[in-house]
């Protein structure tokens, strides 16, 4: 359609060259005969220039006017890589400039926006669709003896270099440095405590001392020596962890750390145990039974994982939703959080706007260097010839009215 628009715009641009050559050979075979045919003899020649230079000027865009290598002519083939540089130079400065995109990037209020899209249960199908697609694929292209072999082998290559001792003793450290372990420990003395201090379980015990203190029976005392037993057992258990979670300087929880940072130090620098780590180390590498028994793990997890998600009642498929609309709604609910998304995008665009500006700029130069010229320019010339088309058809009608007032002024001035 572009190119029959065109096609009919350069006829009448053309056309018009030829009505106003046809009127300027009529009116000056009659111009003796009445002195405004020389009126119009002047119009129809200044348009007929108007026309012709318009024609050259917009040709010469394009191409060679009539094949001839006229200086400053064909300038968009012969100027394309500096178009494409200055075209780059443009979109990256007036476009992708940092204030411009940071302003952008305040108003757009990235972190409401993407809440309320999380939210919407049709925005989460499509991710939860995407990503158990992305997910079928992945399994179904790994599930390859080939790829499995390469895993197995990259893999136990780099746990046989696995210093074991070492890393456990450094994450011993981490975990007892400040006395981070104490609240585990004093939170795991008093989930203990509530545990024991439960009268089923205490039932349970002394059933079990009971039938230890078998001689006891015959006098009746077996059950009574139990539940005994078993009270006075377990309230000095449960006063002893009290203690412990209680009391910071308590000599067992002084004994307990010094215990695991005696491991600590052990397994950094004592030989003999490290020895013991790492000959059970690769025991368990070495072990069939293991590898036999993560293979059929990983094989039934696969398995379980797509035939779930083939499934149209996918339970994975269904909590990716409903996870996904959690997060949505419990971010649109948190304005606090909307805030320090905005912020912390805001803080960190310019260094990514300022390192992938210039590569969108090369991507660009590059991009318009590889087009073939001919190609670039007929495509051009499809999109915007039409409308430089009208360039001819205005260049003939305003030269033919500049013509006719240049002559009249011409007349009127011989006649002063």
């Amino acid at each position: 359609m572009r190119t029959i628009n065109l096609a009919r715009m350069k006829l009448i641009a053309l056309g018009l060259l030829a009505g106003a050559a046809l009127i300027y050979i009529v009116a000056s075979l009659l111009e003796h005969r009445h002195p405004a045919w020389g009126y119009v003899a002047a119009f129809s020649e200044a348009a007929m220039v108007g026309a012709i230079a318009d024609w050259f000027a917009v040709v010469a865009l394009f191409r060679h006017p009539m094949g001839l290598p006229i200086p400053h002519t064909a300038i968009i083939p012969n100027n394309k890589d500096r178009i494409g540089e200055n075209l780059a130079t443009f979109i990256t400065s007036n476009f992708l400039s940092t204030p411009q995109v940071l302003d952008k990037l305040r108003h757009f209020d990235v972190a409401a926006r993407t809440a309320d899209w999380l939210a919407d249960e049709r925005h989460a199908e499509q991710v939860a669709t995407h990503l158990a697609a992305a997910v079928r694929y992945a399994l179904g292209a790994l599930d390859d003896e080939r790829v499995r072999h390469f895993f197995r082998t990259a893999v136990i290559e780099e746990l046989v270099k696995l210093d074991v001792a070492t890393i456990a003793g450094q994450l011993l450290d981490v975990l007892t440095s400040d006395g981070r372990h104490h609240e585990v420990l004093d939170a795991l003395l008093r989930r203990l405590t509530r545990l024991l201090d439960n009268e089923a379980l205490k039932a349970q015990v002394a059933d079990v001392i009971a039938s230890e203190v078998k001689y006891l029976r015959y006098v009746g005392l077996d059950n009574v020596a139990g539940r005994y037993a078993t009270t006075k057992m377990v309230t000095g258990l449960i006063h002893l962890m009290r203690d412990m979670a209680d009391d910071a300087e308590h000599p067992l929880r002084l004994q307990f750390d010094q215990a695991v940072a005696s491991v600590a130090a052990r397994l950094r620098d004592d030989p003999e145990l490290r020895a013991r780590v790492d000959a059970i180390r690769l025991e368990l590498l070495a072990s069939p039974a293991l590898a036999g028994y993560l293979q059929g793990l990983w094989s039934s997890l696969v398995e379980w994982m797509r035939a779930d998600l083939e499934g149209p009642d996918s339970t994975l498929r269904a909590r990716t939703i409903a996870a996904i609309r959690l997060v949505g709604d419990k971010l649109r609910a948190d304005t606090a959080m909307q805030g320090w998304i905005n912020e912390q995008l805001v803080a960190n665009a310019p260094r990514w706007i300022d390192r992938y500006r210039e590569d969108i700029r090369r991507y660009i130069i590059a991009r318009v260097g590889e087009w073939n010229s001919r190609e670039m320019t007929d495509e051009l010339e499809r999109n915007i010839g039409r409308d430089l088309q009208f360039i001819r058809v205005n260049g003939t009608l305003v030269g033919g009215m500049v013509g006719l007032v240049i002559h009249a002024a011409t007349h009127a001035a011989r006649a002063l």
